[in-house]
């Protein structure tokens, strides 16, 4: 039963992986639709870690920087969620504390895109908070350089 269930789980995140495929490939309509398919099936119940990575790349996918911001906040929702569902010593908790950066970070720009400086300074500076958990990789180096770009960018406004 265990192992069905994370087949089951492997199955998801790789559809999910599937999807952003398509999204760095710039098949953003395609990847959207994916996206909001298995965003139907994972429902409100889903799998906090999943609810979580597809709502931070659906944001990706949205026109509207108002919708962009639902779905930035429905993934650090998601990302929340996920302590209160499984022991803090799960693996993937790891890997939702290394997501913190990069999540406060989408909502600082969403902010900023929407023109409520005050909300995006409050996310860039959880985000600069939280950029210690990240490891020195490109991930990392890549979350904390867009993390300077961003502070350079509105402290020039």
């Amino acid at each position: 039963m265990v192992e069905q269930q994370e087949a089951s789980e492997d199955a998801v995140m790789t559809r999910i992986g599937q999807a952003v495929m398509l999204l760095h490939g710039g098949d953003r309509e395609e990847a959207r639709n994916r996206f909001g398919l298995l965003w139907a099936e994972l429902g409100a119940d889903g799998d906090a870690l999943h609810r979580c990575t597809l709502a931070h790349y659906m944001a990706d996918t949205q026109d509207d920087p108002g919708d962009e911001l639902a779905w930035d906040l429905r993934a650090l929702t998601a990302a929340e969620g996920l302590s209160d569902e499984r022991p803090a010593e799960h693996r993937d908790s790891l890997a939702v504390q290394a997501f913190y950066p990069s999540l406060h970070l989408n909502l600082a720009a969403d902010y900023l895109k929407l023109q409520r400086p005050d909300a995006a300074r409050i996310h860039l500076r959880q985000a600069r908070d939280r950029a210690d958990v990240l490891d020195d990789d490109g991930y990392g180096g890549g979350v904390r350089a867009a993390i300077e770009r961003l502070e350079l960018r509105m402290r020039g406004q």
